[in-house]
Protein backbone atom coordinates (compact mmCIF):
# COMPACT_ATOMS: atom_id res chain seq x y z
CA UNK A 1 0.00 0.00 0.00
CA UNK A 2 1.35 3.43 -0.92
CA UNK A 3 2.59 5.65 1.89
CA UNK A 4 0.38 8.67 2.49
CA UNK A 5 1.72 11.79 4.18
CA UNK A 6 -0.37 12.82 7.19
CA UNK A 7 -1.43 16.45 7.44
CA UNK A 8 0.31 18.70 9.97
CA UNK A 9 -2.76 18.62 12.20
CA UNK A 10 -2.88 14.81 12.13
CA UNK A 11 0.79 14.68 13.05
CA UNK A 12 0.25 17.10 15.95
CA UNK A 13 -2.64 15.03 17.32
CA UNK A 14 -0.65 11.79 17.01
CA UNK A 15 2.40 13.17 18.84
CA UNK A 16 0.20 14.86 21.47
CA UNK A 17 -1.59 11.56 22.03
CA UNK A 18 1.69 9.69 22.46
CA UNK A 19 2.90 12.23 25.05
CA UNK A 20 -0.41 12.06 26.94
CA UNK A 21 -0.21 8.23 27.13
CA UNK A 22 3.29 8.37 28.61
CA UNK A 23 2.66 11.40 30.84
CA UNK A 24 -0.90 10.90 32.14
CA UNK A 25 -2.61 14.06 33.26
CA UNK A 26 -0.74 16.41 30.92
CA UNK A 27 -2.50 18.55 28.32
CA UNK A 28 -0.15 17.55 25.52
CA UNK A 29 -2.58 18.37 22.71
CA UNK A 30 -2.76 22.06 23.47
CA UNK A 31 0.03 24.57 22.93
CA UNK A 32 -0.81 26.37 26.18
CA UNK A 33 1.33 23.90 28.18
CA UNK A 34 5.05 23.19 28.11
CA UNK A 35 4.58 19.63 26.83
CA UNK A 36 2.02 20.91 24.32
CA UNK A 37 4.53 23.39 22.92
CA UNK A 38 7.12 20.62 22.65
CA UNK A 39 4.58 18.38 20.87
CA UNK A 40 3.64 21.12 18.42
CA UNK A 41 7.30 21.90 17.66
CA UNK A 42 8.14 18.24 17.16
CA UNK A 43 5.11 17.77 14.89
CA UNK A 44 6.25 20.63 12.68
CA UNK A 45 9.74 19.16 12.36
CA UNK A 46 8.48 15.63 11.65
CA UNK A 47 5.96 16.84 9.09
CA UNK A 48 8.65 18.85 7.31
CA UNK A 49 10.98 15.86 7.15
CA UNK A 50 8.22 13.61 5.81
CA UNK A 51 7.29 16.20 3.19
CA UNK A 52 10.94 16.41 2.07
CA UNK A 53 11.15 12.61 1.84
CA UNK A 54 7.93 12.60 -0.24
CA UNK A 55 9.41 15.27 -2.52
CA UNK A 56 12.58 13.23 -3.01
CA UNK A 57 10.57 10.08 -3.69
CA UNK A 58 8.48 11.93 -6.26
CA UNK A 59 11.62 12.99 -8.12
CA UNK A 60 13.44 9.68 -7.83
CA UNK A 61 12.19 8.71 -11.29
CA UNK A 62 11.36 11.10 -14.16
CA UNK A 63 7.77 10.00 -14.66
CA UNK A 64 4.65 12.15 -14.71
CA UNK A 65 4.92 12.79 -10.95
CA UNK A 66 8.38 14.35 -11.13
CA UNK A 67 9.04 18.08 -10.83
CA UNK A 68 11.52 20.01 -12.95
CA UNK A 69 14.41 19.09 -10.64
CA UNK A 70 13.85 15.36 -11.11
CA UNK A 71 13.34 15.52 -14.86
CA UNK A 72 16.32 17.81 -15.39
CA UNK A 73 18.65 15.65 -13.30
CA UNK A 74 17.78 12.56 -15.34
CA UNK A 75 18.05 14.56 -18.56
CA UNK A 76 21.57 15.70 -17.69
CA UNK A 77 22.60 12.13 -16.87
CA UNK A 78 21.34 10.98 -20.29
CA UNK A 79 22.94 13.88 -22.15
CA UNK A 80 19.57 15.50 -22.95
CA UNK A 81 18.35 19.05 -22.38
CA UNK A 82 15.63 21.46 -23.47
CA UNK A 83 15.57 21.98 -27.23
CA UNK A 84 16.54 25.53 -28.14
CA UNK A 85 14.04 27.92 -29.68
CA UNK A 86 14.30 28.32 -33.46
CA UNK A 87 13.83 31.31 -35.74
CA UNK A 88 11.15 31.48 -38.43
CA UNK A 89 12.31 31.80 -42.03
CA UNK A 90 10.90 31.83 -45.54
CA UNK A 91 10.58 34.20 -48.45
CA UNK A 92 8.69 37.34 -49.41
CA UNK A 93 7.88 39.15 -52.63
CA UNK A 94 9.71 42.43 -53.12
CA UNK A 95 8.81 45.02 -55.77
CA UNK A 96 10.44 48.12 -57.15
CA UNK A 97 12.48 49.51 -60.01
CA UNK A 98 14.29 47.10 -62.33
CA UNK A 99 17.94 46.98 -61.29
CA UNK A 100 17.29 48.18 -57.73
CA UNK A 101 19.25 46.33 -55.05
CA UNK A 102 17.92 45.14 -51.68
CA UNK A 103 21.04 44.44 -49.56
CA UNK A 104 21.54 41.41 -47.35
CA UNK A 105 20.81 42.19 -43.69
CA UNK A 106 18.11 44.75 -44.47
CA UNK A 107 15.69 44.98 -41.53
CA UNK A 108 11.91 44.65 -41.86
CA UNK A 109 9.05 44.65 -39.39
CA UNK A 110 5.69 42.88 -39.28
CA UNK A 111 2.45 44.54 -38.19
CA UNK A 112 2.94 42.73 -34.83
CA UNK A 113 6.33 44.39 -34.37
CA UNK A 114 8.46 41.28 -35.05
CA UNK A 115 11.75 42.06 -36.79
CA UNK A 116 13.21 40.17 -39.78
CA UNK A 117 16.32 40.52 -41.94
CA UNK A 118 17.04 39.61 -45.54
CA UNK A 119 19.43 36.65 -45.85
CA UNK A 120 20.92 37.53 -49.24
CA UNK A 121 21.24 40.49 -51.56
CA UNK A 122 18.56 40.72 -54.25
CA UNK A 123 18.81 42.67 -57.50
CA UNK A 124 15.44 43.12 -59.21
CA UNK A 125 15.60 41.71 -62.74
CA UNK A 126 11.91 42.60 -63.13
CA UNK A 127 9.45 44.73 -61.25
CA UNK A 128 9.11 41.99 -58.62
CA UNK A 129 11.43 39.45 -57.09
CA UNK A 130 11.84 37.09 -54.14
CA UNK A 131 13.98 37.59 -51.06
CA UNK A 132 14.82 35.10 -48.31
CA UNK A 133 14.02 36.27 -44.76
CA UNK A 134 14.76 35.13 -41.23
CA UNK A 135 13.37 36.39 -37.94
CA UNK A 136 15.88 38.30 -35.82
CA UNK A 137 14.64 36.58 -32.66
CA UNK A 138 13.77 32.95 -32.09
CA UNK A 139 10.30 31.77 -31.15
CA UNK A 140 6.89 30.94 -32.59
CA UNK A 141 5.99 34.65 -32.72
CA UNK A 142 8.08 34.90 -35.90
CA UNK A 143 5.81 32.61 -37.91
CA UNK A 144 3.65 34.46 -40.45
CA UNK A 145 1.00 33.24 -42.91
CA UNK A 146 1.06 33.80 -46.65
CA UNK A 147 0.05 37.32 -47.60
CA UNK A 148 1.27 38.97 -44.41
CA UNK A 149 2.85 42.38 -44.92
CA UNK A 150 6.36 43.45 -43.89
CA UNK A 151 7.69 46.99 -43.90
CA UNK A 152 11.27 48.17 -44.38
CA UNK A 153 12.60 49.93 -41.29
CA UNK A 154 14.69 52.24 -43.47
CA UNK A 155 14.00 53.23 -47.10
CA UNK A 156 16.03 51.53 -49.84
CA UNK A 157 16.38 53.37 -53.16
CA UNK A 158 14.16 51.86 -55.85
CA UNK A 159 12.54 49.33 -53.48
CA UNK A 160 8.91 49.59 -52.38
CA UNK A 161 8.69 49.75 -48.60
CA UNK A 162 6.10 46.95 -48.27
CA UNK A 163 6.92 43.27 -48.91
CA UNK A 164 4.43 40.38 -48.99
CA UNK A 165 5.07 36.94 -47.46
CA UNK A 166 4.89 34.25 -50.16
CA UNK A 167 2.62 31.20 -50.29
CA UNK A 168 4.69 28.95 -48.02
CA UNK A 169 4.64 31.55 -45.23
CA UNK A 170 7.38 32.24 -42.72
CA UNK A 171 7.63 29.02 -40.74
CA UNK A 172 9.91 26.95 -38.52
CA UNK A 173 9.87 29.33 -35.55
CA UNK A 174 9.36 27.55 -32.22
CA UNK A 175 9.69 28.47 -28.56
CA UNK A 176 12.11 26.66 -26.27
CA UNK A 177 10.92 23.18 -25.35
CA UNK A 178 8.73 22.94 -22.25
CA UNK A 179 9.25 20.63 -19.28
CA UNK A 180 6.60 18.21 -20.59
CA UNK A 181 8.50 17.76 -23.85
CA UNK A 182 11.83 17.14 -22.12
CA UNK A 183 10.17 14.72 -19.70
CA UNK A 184 8.60 12.76 -22.56
CA UNK A 185 11.97 12.46 -24.31
CA UNK A 186 13.69 11.33 -21.09
CA UNK A 187 11.09 8.58 -20.60
CA UNK A 188 11.36 7.58 -24.26
CA UNK A 189 15.15 7.30 -23.93
CA UNK A 190 14.84 5.11 -20.82
CA UNK A 191 12.23 2.89 -22.45
CA UNK A 192 14.03 2.75 -25.80
CA UNK A 193 17.79 2.86 -25.27
CA UNK A 194 19.87 3.41 -28.44
CA UNK A 195 20.18 0.26 -30.54
CA UNK A 196 22.34 1.44 -33.43
CA UNK A 197 19.56 2.56 -35.76
CA UNK A 198 16.31 0.91 -34.66
CA UNK A 199 12.91 2.42 -35.42
CA UNK A 200 12.89 3.89 -31.92
CA UNK A 201 16.23 5.59 -32.63
CA UNK A 202 14.83 7.34 -35.71
CA UNK A 203 11.81 8.52 -33.73
CA UNK A 204 14.09 9.79 -30.95
CA UNK A 205 16.26 11.69 -33.44
CA UNK A 206 13.22 13.30 -35.06
CA UNK A 207 11.90 14.50 -31.69
CA UNK A 208 15.32 15.89 -30.79
CA UNK A 209 15.75 17.72 -34.08
CA UNK A 210 13.17 20.49 -33.67
CA UNK A 211 11.02 21.66 -30.73
CA UNK A 212 7.90 21.82 -32.92
CA UNK A 213 7.85 18.06 -33.55
CA UNK A 214 5.38 16.24 -31.26
CA UNK A 215 4.73 12.83 -32.87
CA UNK A 216 6.72 10.57 -35.19
CA UNK A 217 6.03 7.39 -37.18
CA UNK A 218 8.81 5.25 -38.61
CA UNK A 219 8.33 2.54 -41.25
CA UNK A 220 10.75 0.33 -43.16
CA UNK A 221 10.86 -0.69 -46.84
CA UNK A 222 7.98 1.66 -47.73
CA UNK A 223 10.06 3.52 -50.33
CA UNK A 224 11.94 0.41 -51.43
CA UNK A 225 14.02 -2.40 -49.93
CA UNK A 226 16.23 -1.19 -47.12
CA UNK A 227 14.56 2.23 -46.90
CA UNK A 228 13.43 4.00 -43.75
CA UNK A 229 10.56 6.50 -43.85
CA UNK A 230 10.10 9.01 -41.04
CA UNK A 231 6.85 10.99 -40.87
CA UNK A 232 6.21 13.66 -38.27
CA UNK A 233 3.62 16.18 -37.14
CA UNK A 234 3.62 19.40 -35.11
CA UNK A 235 0.40 19.23 -33.08
CA UNK A 236 0.96 22.55 -31.32
CA UNK A 237 1.19 24.60 -34.52
CA UNK A 238 -1.65 26.09 -36.57
CA UNK A 239 -1.57 22.96 -38.73
CA UNK A 240 -0.03 19.66 -37.65
CA UNK A 241 1.56 19.17 -41.08
CA UNK A 242 5.19 20.29 -40.60
CA UNK A 243 6.68 23.08 -42.68
CA UNK A 244 9.58 22.61 -45.08
CA UNK A 245 11.93 24.21 -42.53
CA UNK A 246 10.99 21.65 -39.87
CA UNK A 247 11.24 18.70 -42.27
CA UNK A 248 14.64 19.88 -43.48
CA UNK A 249 15.90 20.33 -39.94
CA UNK A 250 14.82 16.80 -39.01
CA UNK A 251 16.36 15.33 -42.18
CA UNK A 252 19.68 17.06 -41.47
CA UNK A 253 19.71 15.94 -37.84
CA UNK A 254 18.93 12.31 -38.71
CA UNK A 255 21.45 12.37 -41.56
CA UNK A 256 24.22 13.18 -39.09
CA UNK A 257 23.31 10.24 -36.81
CA UNK A 258 21.92 7.40 -38.91
CA UNK A 259 23.84 4.28 -39.86
CA UNK A 260 26.23 4.81 -42.73
CA UNK A 261 24.75 1.80 -44.52
CA UNK A 262 21.22 3.20 -44.55
CA UNK A 263 21.37 4.85 -47.94
CA UNK A 264 17.65 5.55 -48.30
CA UNK A 265 16.18 7.54 -45.42
CA UNK A 266 13.12 9.65 -46.23
CA UNK A 267 11.82 12.35 -43.89
CA UNK A 268 8.34 13.26 -45.11
CA UNK A 269 5.35 15.25 -43.92
CA UNK A 270 2.05 13.35 -43.92
CA UNK A 271 -0.41 14.26 -46.65
CA UNK A 272 -3.27 15.97 -44.83
CA UNK A 273 -6.85 15.06 -45.76
CA UNK A 274 -9.51 17.13 -44.04
CA UNK A 275 -12.44 15.37 -42.40
CA UNK A 276 -15.59 17.50 -42.57
CA UNK A 277 -18.31 16.81 -40.01
CA UNK A 278 -22.04 17.50 -40.19
CA UNK A 279 -23.86 17.16 -36.86
CA UNK A 280 -27.37 17.74 -35.53
CA UNK A 281 -26.93 18.50 -31.82
CA UNK A 282 -29.46 18.13 -28.99
CA UNK A 283 -29.58 20.51 -27.18
CA UNK A 284 -27.90 23.01 -29.44
CA UNK A 285 -25.96 25.97 -28.09
CA UNK A 286 -22.67 27.73 -28.77
CA UNK A 287 -21.18 26.35 -25.55
CA UNK A 288 -22.05 22.74 -26.39
CA UNK A 289 -20.85 23.20 -29.97
CA UNK A 290 -17.50 24.39 -28.66
CA UNK A 291 -17.31 21.35 -26.37
CA UNK A 292 -18.04 18.98 -29.28
CA UNK A 293 -15.39 20.65 -31.42
CA UNK A 294 -12.84 20.35 -28.60
CA UNK A 295 -13.57 16.63 -28.21
CA UNK A 296 -13.21 15.99 -31.96
CA UNK A 297 -9.93 17.92 -32.03
CA UNK A 298 -8.72 15.78 -29.13
CA UNK A 299 -9.78 12.63 -31.01
CA UNK A 300 -7.67 13.65 -33.99
CA UNK A 301 -4.75 14.39 -31.68
CA UNK A 302 -5.00 10.93 -30.11
CA UNK A 303 -5.89 8.70 -33.05
CA UNK A 304 -5.08 10.46 -36.32
CA UNK A 305 -1.92 9.05 -37.89
CA UNK A 306 -0.56 8.48 -41.41
CA UNK A 307 -2.51 5.61 -42.94
CA UNK A 308 -4.89 5.43 -39.97
CA UNK A 309 -8.55 4.46 -40.06
CA UNK A 310 -10.68 6.91 -38.09
CA UNK A 311 -13.42 4.77 -36.57
CA UNK A 312 -16.99 6.02 -36.79
CA UNK A 313 -17.70 4.58 -33.32
CA UNK A 314 -14.91 6.68 -31.84
CA UNK A 315 -16.21 9.79 -33.62
CA UNK A 316 -19.69 9.23 -32.14
CA UNK A 317 -18.16 8.58 -28.72
CA UNK A 318 -16.18 11.84 -28.85
CA UNK A 319 -19.35 13.79 -29.62
CA UNK A 320 -21.31 11.98 -26.89
CA UNK A 321 -18.83 12.79 -24.11
CA UNK A 322 -18.89 16.53 -24.84
CA UNK A 323 -20.14 18.47 -21.83
CA UNK A 324 -23.84 19.31 -22.16
CA UNK A 325 -24.57 16.92 -25.06
CA UNK A 326 -27.71 14.84 -24.54
CA UNK A 327 -28.19 13.39 -28.03
CA UNK A 328 -26.92 13.96 -31.54
CA UNK A 329 -27.22 12.76 -35.12
CA UNK A 330 -23.98 12.38 -37.05
CA UNK A 331 -24.90 13.09 -40.67
CA UNK A 332 -21.36 13.15 -42.10
CA UNK A 333 -19.37 10.91 -42.05
CA UNK A 334 -21.49 7.77 -41.92
CA UNK A 335 -18.78 5.08 -41.85
CA UNK A 336 -15.18 4.40 -40.87
CA UNK A 337 -12.65 6.63 -42.67
CA UNK A 338 -9.67 4.60 -43.96
CA UNK A 339 -6.63 6.43 -45.33
CA UNK A 340 -3.86 5.40 -47.69
CA UNK A 341 -0.22 5.12 -46.70
CA UNK A 342 1.12 8.50 -45.67
CA UNK A 343 -2.32 10.19 -45.68
CA UNK A 344 -3.46 11.61 -42.34
CA UNK A 345 -7.01 12.69 -41.35
CA UNK A 346 -7.13 16.33 -40.23
CA UNK A 347 -10.03 18.04 -38.48
CA UNK A 348 -11.73 20.08 -41.17
CA UNK A 349 -14.54 21.76 -39.21
CA UNK A 350 -18.21 21.13 -38.41
CA UNK A 351 -21.40 22.07 -40.23
CA UNK A 352 -24.30 22.24 -37.77
CA UNK A 353 -27.73 21.06 -38.95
Amino acid sequence: MAFELDSLEQTRLQIGGDIAVRLPGTAAQTRRTAVGVIGYAQAGAVHGLHAHIAYRERNFLPDERADAEGVERWASLLGLWYLDATAASGSATVSGTVGAVLPAGTALQSTQGVLYTTQAEVTLAASTGTVALIAQDTGAAGNLPAGAKLTLLSPVAGINSTLTVEAAGLTGGADQELLAGLGARVLSRLRNPPKGGSRADYATWALEAHPSVTRVWVTEHEQGAGSVTVRLVCDNEATPIPSTEVVDAVALYIGERRQAGRLSVYVLPPVGEEVLYQIHLIPDSSVIRAAVEAELLDLHRREAAPGATLLISHIREAISIAAGEVDHELLVPLADLPHDTGVMPLFGGITWS
